[in-house]
């Protein structure tokens, strides 16, 4: 397998690096990242000389340079991670959202079809996509496979439309496509702009952590390295065509999540005085602002065999050890960050 993943620098692509970098399978595993704002090579320093890894510094936005990537590599394989995904970022400015999520996405099959193409033998296209292509749920019920599409903000939208690009490419010309839809990850390395580690930076500087609305947004979290396994998964073993959604059966409404962050920080780092619920401040609600997201991941399940490993009071326990020891880390990436 020559493996190509794309977005490898960023937060989901450098955990599933990090995992996959020594699968006996792969032959040579390519990280294709134009390294945005959220893309730092300091996320792969550990894989970096590994004989296997190969830095590609390529914008699926240059199809030309895709091309080059696809046919120089001789790729087998590819796990699209890439994509902007910040819904506060897509609402101020949702163009980079069209041209990165949607007409990269196509770039990158054009890509595959014309260097793969007519005969697909050996050959995979795993496109990572996200549960907020579904909308919003109600207090009950779950996202299944089957769910109409209904997303509510520019960052969702141009995911579905990738989604049914890289269904049209199945469906029309053949290519050996799966599609995963997932639910929130959390974890290492993750930029300090989303929910969780936002909360925890605030709490080790003992600034107000910032709360959208009544705090009781619903969202099913999943610890990085459980979405690792399933995308491996699900790439050698989901069936062509098929769509597989994949959650962590931990449904948490976020200020739940907020006062869990800050009694574990008080716990692991109690030379900061306690009492970090106190910073908890409720701000106005976003736009758009999806109520619920919740996953049935029982066809995964079923099919495939894979579950999630951690629970999410352990994963997230293991997350704030992580960036209490990686503050170089966050350092390091942080003045790039928005304020």
């Amino acid at each position: 397998m020559n493996l190509l993943i794309t977005g490898g620098a960023g937060f989901i692509g450098s955990n599933l690096i990090h995992q996959l970098i020594d699968e006996p399978v792969i032959q040579t595993l390519v990280n294709l990242d134009c390294l945005t704002y959220a893309g730092h090579l300091e996320n792969l320093a550990a894989v970096a000389g590994h004989p296997k890894y190969v830095f590609e510094r390529v914008d699926l936005r240059d199809q030309p340079a895709v091309h080059t990537v696809v046919e120089r590599h001789a790729i087998t394989h590819v796990l699209h991670l890439a994509a902007e995904s910040h819904v506060d970022r897509s609402i101020s400015g949702p163009g980079d959202f069209i041209h990165t999520n949607v007409v990269g996405t196509f770039h990158l099959l054009e890509a595959c079809r014309a260097v793969w193409g007519p005969d697909y033998t050996g050959r995979r296209f795993h496109h990572v996509s996200t549960d907020e292509v579904y909308g919003s749920l109600g207090p009950a019920g779950r996202f299944s496979e089957t769910t109409a599409y209904a997303p509510n903000s520019p960052y969702s939208a141009s995911k579905a439309a990738s989604d049914l690009l890289v269904r049209a490419y199945h469906h029309t010309y053949g290519l050996p496509t799966v599609i995963t839809n997932c639910s929130n990850n959390y974890g290492p390395y993750q930029f300090p702009e989303k929910l969780i580690p936002v909360v925890i930076q605030s709490v080790l500087a003992r600034r107000s952590i910032p709360v959208y609305g009544d705090g009781l947004n619903v969202r099913d979290w999943l610890y990085v390295r459980d979405h690792a396994t399933a995308l491996w998964t699900v790439l050698q073993r989901g069936r062509v065509g098929e769509t597989y959604n994949i959650g962590g059966h931990n449904e948490w409404n976020n200020l739940a999540i907020v006062q869990l962050i800050c009694d574990l920080v008080d716990e692991l780092a109690p030379a900061l005085g306690g009492g970090s619920r106190r910073l908890i401040t409720f701000v106005t609600d976003r736009p758009g602002h999806d109520r619920r997201y919740a996953i049935d991941a029982g066809k995964l399940e079923r099919e495939l065999g894979w579950r999630p490993a951690h629970q999410f009071e352990q994963g997230l326990r293991e997350t704030i050890q992580w960036y209490l020891a990686n503050q170089a880390w966050v350092r390091t990436v942080l003045p790039t960050a928005p304020v």
